[in-house]
């Protein structure tokens, strides 16, 4: 994409100097919404960790089971994505709408540039709804109100954060936000999520000298956890099968799916 493929003005002005993580995440995916810088920070990222975009792939796979099998086996009509990214194939309600016409999904980012390809392309299905909030994933509060214009908080509601915790560098703090979302979902919601990991048994010692090099280079600035941390992230709700697993083997749709080092589950509240 260049400057004059993309308008210059949005919410805020677009920072096309600085790498940006929804852009180069596109990029590692094969999207073409991105720029020079993120191609370059995502090629040098890439050859310090190579196995980051088949990480973006294992993660873009996970969101489309968990969907399914939410929507489809469990019933789920009302999903609240946070941390939407740039708008794919097989986003979130199409997915969910491809099985259930009628399902609800708020979409949450604040990045400009993904604010403007959202509103031109995530439509809904005439028996549905697809909305949009502007709003940081540091002000639950903020997102959980506005989403109620839109979902109904005496129903169900799966709430998708793939890939975003990492961006709240405080583990405490993420778990707050986690902590605060789900409090406002009644019983029988569901929390889906992936988080990158350092954990040396998945591979992912890489991580941290590739974060390092993100962090003083790109936005914004980025974490990975541990097993324990991750799991810390669904107490109080009910993990379902296989369990906190890496984001390629859970309900993987070959037999022996590769290992990647993020994490991803799904689990209920009681």
């Amino acid at each position: 994409m260049s400057d004059s493929d993309t308008p210059a003005e949005g919410p805020t002005r677009l920072n096309t100097g600085v790498a940006h993580n929804a852009r180069v995440w596109n990029y590692w995916i094969g999207g073409k919404d991105n720029y020079e810088i993120d191609q370059r920070v995502g090629e040098h990222v890439a050859g310090m960790f190579p196995v980051i975009r088949e990480v973006a792939r294992a993660d873009r796979d996970f969101l489309g089971r968990a969907v399914r099998f939410l929507a489809g086996e469990l019933g789920v009509r009302q999903f609240l994505d946070i941390g939407t990214g740039l708008p794919t194939v097989d986003n979130t309600h199409e997915i969910a709408q491809r099985v259930a016409p009628d399902a609800r999904i708020v979409y949450v980012d604040n990045d400009p540039l993904v604010l403007i390809h959202a509103r031109t392309l995530l439509t809904s299905t005439p028996e549905g709804v697809t909305d949009y909030i502007d709003a940081d994933a540091h002000d639950p509060a903020a997102i959980v109100q506005r989403a109620a214009d839109t979902l109904d908080f005496e129903r169900p509601v799966a709430v998708m954060m793939l890939g975003i915790l990492n961006f709240v560098l405080d583990t405490e703090a993420a778990r707050e936000v986690v902590r605060n979302v789900m409090a406002a979902v009644p019983s029988g919601s569901f929390l889906v999520l992936t988080h990158p990991t350092f954990d040396a048994d998945l591979g992912g010692e890489g991580n941290v000298p590739a974060m390092a090099f993100w962090n003083e280079n790109a936005t914004p600035p980025i974490t990975a956890r541990s097993r324990a941390d991750v799991a810390a992230f669904f107490e109080g709700l009910d993990l379902l099968d296989p369990g906190l697993v890496p984001c390629s083997q859970w309900r993987p749709d070959s037999d022996s799916p590769a290992v990647v080092p993020q994490f991803g589950a799904v689990a209920v509240k009681p």
